[in-house]
């Protein structure tokens, strides 16, 4: 480089004329611009996070100026984060707390996807239907969390590199270690999994299950809002207009969620109902308590917090006071607690309308429920959102 330097300027000194000389120094000047330009396209770029980046930048023209800064990035829910080298466990980065406006936080479990291609089928299903439906307003940005162990991480960045580059919307990706958050949230919801857990090394019996429960005291103090999602959903609609349902909430309300659509509950509580016949506990709607399923949740972590109520409901000697009060012992983890809790503080919830979490599962129709089954899973107007529960099929359309 210092070469080309001396040589331009020997060659410009010996030049006799002034307009010589400008030709001379123009040239040199673009001979330097294309060593610099040419120069830096032979960098070394193999991290998943360049990669990622690259690819956003090739579509950036395409997708409505996409934020850039929309790599891939992980983070404790507790706030605690800490710069890593790539490749070296998950990568974390300082961030944003999700105080600032515009931001739509979406949460998803994504464990063990890297053993199931099950899952990995479900996953494709439901991002790449988001992905088609989802649609933001300027300055607004789609924030997509996934907890997730370290195999499932690698494989799930891979996948969102082909369902994202279609999006449309700013998007953000964090990935959060499901050790860490196991961690966390073992103190607080250790009571919950003796009464609504399948069993010792059962699926719902780790205490991830019950993130959703423990959310407001997981996430940092500035996100105020978070939807949970099943992994196997097909969405029909934009994402961003289930947002909207938050400010349908009633005062008190702290969780949005739709009804469970099949008899489970009816069921799960047979030993109460025999004990009080009268009971509206496990009855079909509009009249009766179905209990909740918990593929699509609204969390209004800020209401969460300053519910006394709510908080009250998570301690230990209360949560088996209500289990005993209901005979009840289940195995479907969060689903559980919020049911139960709902049979007793119904203002606790904001019932979503079923299309909002449209569940295909019919197992309790062939065993045992033929003749009321339909009570429970029929659900009249429109359907934003297929939920495939029981590897269900998922219609086309």
């Amino acid at each position: 480089m210092d070469i080309l330097r001396r040589a331009c300027r020997i060659m410009a000194r010996v030049s006799t004329f002034r307009s010589y000389q400008c030709v001379l120094l123009l040239a040199c000047s673009l001979a330097v611009v294309a060593f610099y330009y040419f120069g830096s396209e032979n960098h070394n770029s193999s991290s998943t996070t360049k990669r990622i980046k690259q690819a956003q930048s090739s579509h950036n023209a395409n997708r409505n100026d996409a934020d850039l800064t929309a790599d891939m990035r992980s983070s404790h829910l507790d706030g605690s984060e800490e710069e890593t080298p790539e490749g070296d466990g998950f990568w974390f980065r300082k961030r944003d707390e999700g105080t600032a406006d515009g931001r739509y936080h979406v949460l998803m479990m994504f464990t063990k996807v890297d053993k199931s291609r099950s899952l990995q089928d479900k996953f494709r299903v439901a991002m790449l239907s988001m992905v088609k439906h989802a649609h933001f307003l300027e300055g607004e940005i789609l924030v997509l969390h996934f907890v997730s162990d370290q195999a499932s991480k690698e494989l799930g960045e891979k996948m969102l590199q082909e369902f994202l580059t279609r999006a449309v919307f700013k998007y953000e990706v964090v990935f959060h270690d499901v050790a860490a958050l196991t961690r966390n949230l073992f103190p607080i919801v250790e009571a919950m999994q003796k009464h609504f857990s399948a069993g010792s090394g059962a699926y719902y019996s780790d205490s991830i299950f019950f993130l959703s429960v423990a959310m407001h005291h997981i996430m940092p103090e500035g996100l105020t809002r978070i939807v949970q999602l099943d992994l196997d959903l097909k969405y029909r609609t934009n994402i961003r207009d289930l947002f909207q349902e938050f400010d349908r909430f009633a005062a008190g309300a702290v969780i949005g969620i739709a009804r469970e659509m099949q008899p489970v509950y009816r069921h799960a509580f047979w030993q109460y109902r025999k004990e009080n016949p009268k009971t509206r506990v496990g009855e079909p709607p509009p009249e009766g308590q179905p209990g909740f399923n918990s593929g699509v949740m609204l969390l209004d972590l800020a209401a969460m917090r300053s519910s006394a109520l709510y908080n009250r409901l998570l301690e230990p000697k209360n949560v088996a006071k209500l289990a005993e009060r209901y005979s009840f012992r289940g195995h479907l983890g969060d689903q559980d607690f919020f049911t139960m809790i709902g049979m007793e503080h119904p203002d606790l919830f904001y019932s979503l309308a079923c299309g909002w979490n449209r569940q295909l599962c019919t197992w309790w129709r062939d065993y045992g429920y033929r003749d009321i089954f339909q009570l429970y899973y029929g659900c009249d107007g429109p359907v934003y959102i297929y939920h495939g529960n029981c590897n269900s099929p998922i219609p086309d359309d």
